[in-house]
Parts: C-alpha cells; structure tokens; sequence
C-alpha cells in the first residue's frame, strides 16, 4: 500500500534526522522548542490523516468477511484512534516524569531517553497491534472481551485519585536486570552501556529506559483494545497509534510542568473508554454507532475536559486561594 510505504518512509526519515542532525549533543528541549515540535507532530499527523481521508476506500475484516470502508469514514475512524492515544498518552507523561525524577536524570538526556523510549514503543506496538489484528480475524468474539475490559478501565480511572505513584522495586523486569546485569553506579555522560577493561557495563540510564518501555506496554493494554474497538482496520490503528506516541516526546517537554493544571482529562478519558467499550459490546445486539457520532463523542469529550480544567479550579487550589 502507497500509504504505508509513505508512512514508514516518514517515519524513518525524521527518527534519523531528530536524533542524528537537530539533537545529536545531550541539551535540554526548551519550552519553545517543545512548542514548535508538538506543532510539527500534529501538522504531519493531520496531514497524514488528510491522505487517508482522500485516498480511500480502504478493505479491513468483519467477522471473516471483507468489507470496505470509504476514505471519508477511514479519515474519521484515523482521527479517532489518535485523539484517544493522545488523550491516553497524558497519564504516560505523567509516569514518565516520575520516573526520571525518581531517577534522578539530569535534563540534558531526557531527550535521548525519551527518543530510545518511543523508538521501542514503536516496535512493541507493531507487536502488539498485528497480533491483535490477527487474533481478531480468527476469533471476532475477542473485540467483545475488549469492550467489557475498556468500560472496566473507564470506570476504574474515573474513580482514581489521580496522584500517580511509581514503585519501581517492585517491577519484576527491573528486578531481574538488577540482579543479573552488572549496573554501574554514574551514566557515564549520558552512555546506557560501556565497556570497563573488557567487560560490559549498564548505567542507570539503561534502567530509566527498562522502566519506561514496561511502562508503555502497561499503557498499551489500554490504548491497543481502544483503537480496535474503534477500528479493525490494522493500518488505521497502527498509523495512528504511531503517529500520537511520536508526538509524545514533544507533548511531554511542553506540558511536563503544567500537565497537573488539567486534572479533569482523565475523567474525560474514563468517559471516552466507558463510550467506547459499550459501543463494541452494543454491536452484539446489531446496533451500531456511526464513524460521526464516536469522532464527535471523543473531541467533544476531549475538549471539554481542557476546557473546564482551565475554567473551574481544583478544589485544593480554590481552598488555597480562599
């Protein structure tokens, strides 16, 4: 598929430029730098979009059976998948920066860490994404599993108190590297690994991005059952997906010190999961929820959750003010 090819070659392309050309030295990401990335990420994810939009139709599977979709819906279903990613990818950034402040990482190499993160995540998430594709075609009843598990999700997120905590002790794949990986005790300028007289050594670094890469699998068994529930079509989910966890680096250097101020998203966020589990559940009964109406559901839904973390304060900052 043109798109695809277009898709892998633009991914390629600005990975290397990113880190090989604009951030080859460790520095820290200014706050308009962050601005300027975050606006790129997004112009290209629409433009992207936009292609799909006009380039349709696109084939995908409904219970074993081909089926197609026009590029209009295909556009609507693309922007839905990446506005729930994006949405979900702000409690990664939270996690994210309690990490590296547990760590105790010095700035100049959250961009590395970051970069190596998310190069990871895009491996994984292919995994993940056309494993999942495939379980479907063979076993339709999967994506129901999906829709009871993601209203489950919904729920249990809007009950959360919101006060992330990290325990990084008790993470088993950190634990294991701990015991049988020799770990230095400095980063060695910024290295993940080295070699002291002839022998392999990791750095603390290397755990930061251990830590971080479980963390996103963690994350993607939400975010992957969302996008499927939203779409089977797997480019659409892939694409999106991709494309949202890309501009994740640049979201997390720009709201990394504001990103408290919008505590309502992750109510927002429980009601687009609570949303969209029951629309796959509903489709056992045959009713079926437009492209339209879920792509204006989650927007609105998005929007309006910034809107009034903006509008009304916090109960514990008006207290304060008070």
């Amino acid at each position: 598929m043109l798109l695809f090819a277009l898709f892998g070659i633009v991914i390629v392309i600005f990975l290397i430029v990113d880190l090989g050309v604009f951030n080859k030295d460790a520095h820290k990401i200014t706050t308009k730098s962050a601005l300027w990335q975050s606006i790129f990420w997004v112009f290209v994810s629409t433009l992207f979009g936009l292609l799909i939009y006009f380039m349709g139709p696109y084939a995908y599977l409904e219970k074993g059976v081909e089926k197609f979709i026009s590029g209009t819906d295909a556009g609507l279903l693309y922007f839905s998948a990446y506005l729930t990613e994006k949405a979900l990818s702000i409690d990664n950034i939270f996690v994210i920066l309690l990490i590296l402040k547990y760590f105790r990482v010095d700035e100049a190499y959250y961009h590395k860490i970051l970069f190596w993160g998310i190069l990871g995540a895009i491996v994984f998430r292919a995994v993940f994404i056309f494993v999942g594709a495939y379980l479907i075609h063979q076993f339709h009843w999967i994506l129901y599993i999906f829709g009871v598990f993601l209203i489950y999700s919904g729920i249990r997120i809007y009950f959360e108190d919101g006060d992330e905590k990290i325990e990084p002790e008790k993470n088993p794949i950190l634990r294991i590297c701990k015991r049988y990986l020799p770990i230095s005790l400095d980063d060695r300028g910024g290295k993940f690994v080295f070699f002291d007289k002839g022998k392999l050594f990791f750095t603390p670094l290397f755990l930061v991005i251990v830590l971080i890469e479980t963390t996103d699998l963690i994350f993607a068994v939400d975010s992957i059952p969302a996008a499927f529930a939203i779409t089977t079509n797997e480019f659409l989910i892939y694409t999106s997906n991709i494309f949202a966890v890309l501009g994740l680096r640049a979201m997390f250097f720009l709201l990394a010190g504001i990103i408290d101020k919008f505590y309502l998203l992750q109510k927002g966020l429980s009601i687009i999961l609570f949303f969209i589990g029951a629309k796959m559940l509903l489709e056992i009964v045959d009713v079926k929820i437009s492209v339209y109406l879920s792509f204006s559901v989650i927007i609105a839904t998005l929007i309006l959750s910034v809107l009034f973390s903006v509008i009304v304060p916090r109960k514990a900052e008006a207290e304060k003010e008070d």
